[in-house]
């Protein structure tokens, strides 16, 4: 499932293209924000079933070999480790997973070359050497593989990202939130499940209820949280300061007086951590102090309160 993290960022995201302009209303840019999140969550059972696809190439390879005229000895007694992997079986013969990517019309036929590199990147690295030497067929080792193969071949792959990039633009900047899910749902793998332990789109109800008040109060008050900001920022001209700073700011200033129930330690950390990925560098740190001065006046003033579940960590 999506983490906070993962729907703080479509949220920011969201109200920067409600400000450049990208849609006239907030009802409008709140159901595109719900489309992305939906579109994101399509990448996932694609991305888990890649691992299918460059097993069902490798199969290929070695029947190619076997009916060779002249196959070599190590053609006519290939290696079978890899395509009889016990993990990438179960998620070969999923239904749950074959559903999702059929509802969808996912799937990587129509990226031969894509399947090829990666097949190729995966035979020529040490763990792939390594698993294929081992005499060992067991089911831990199997899942131990796989979770290599989407760390060291898939994960930062350029083709692929170029690929995701040409599907729709969002799934290059979904990829590495994607793949956490995919290792956890490997990771969660055992040997005695029928289907696979494949991961909702969120935790709780609460998730897709949080995401959607997080971006109508920051949206709706932006101007008033922007004027907030201009209070903090006496030294500087708020034209100056970058919009993506400024909409990290506001965003934040909305959970922290808006939502009681996230402690207020959880709401920096997490708009923190966005700006250094999202906005110019230095940012984290300027935001770091705004936000705690914002945040020691108003709980002074008594303008943020946080009770009840508030003091569990999201």
């Amino acid at each position: 499932m999506f983490s906070r993290r993962f729907l703080r960022i479509k949220v920011v995201k969201a109200i920067y293209s409600h400000l450049t302009g990208a849609y006239d209303s907030i009802n409008a840019e709140e159901k595109n924000l719900i489309a992305a999140i939906n579109k994101a969550y399509d990448l996932y059972p694609h991305i888990l079933s890649l691992i299918v696809d460059v097993k069902r190439y490798a199969e290929e390879r070695i029947e190619i070999g076997l009916r060779k005229h002249l196959p070599t000895q190590e053609e006519l007694n290939p290696n079978r480790k890899f395509v009889e992997n016990k993990v990438v079986a179960q998620i070969e013969n999923d239904d749950n997973l074959d559903l999702m990517l059929v509802e969808k019309k996912l799937g990587w036929g129509s990226n031969p070359e894509l399947v090829k590199h990666i097949y190729n990147k995966m035979v020529a690295s040490e763990y792939y050497a390594t698993y294929m030497a081992s005499e060992q067929r067991s089911y831990a080792e199997d899942r131990k593989f796989v979770e290599e193969f989407y760390l060291q071949t898939v994960q930062d792959d350029a083709m692929l990202c170029e690929i995701l990039e040409d599907s729709t633009i969002m799934w290059s900047d979904d990829i590495d939130f994607i793949l956490i899910m995919v290792l956890r749902t490997i990771s969660s793998c055992k040997a005695t499940q029928e289907a696979l332990p494949l991961l909702p789109k969120y935790k709780s109800d609460d998730d897709e209820t949080f995401v959607k008040r997080l971006f109508a109060r920051a949206a709706v008050s932006y101007d008033e949280h922007l004027k907030i900001v201009e209070q903090y920022t006496k030294n500087w001209e708020v034209e100056r300061i970058a919009l993506m700073d400024n909409i990290i700011l506001t965003t934040a200033i909305a959970e922290l007086v808006g939502f009681d129930s996230i402690p207020v330690k959880v709401t920096l950390d997490e708009y923190i951590e966005i700006a250094k990925y999202y906005s110019t560098l230095g940012s984290s740190t300027f935001i770091n102090g705004i936000l705690d001065k914002i945040t020691t006046d108003f709980t002074a003033e008594g303008r943020i309160v946080k009770q009840g579940r508030g003091l569990v960590e999201f």
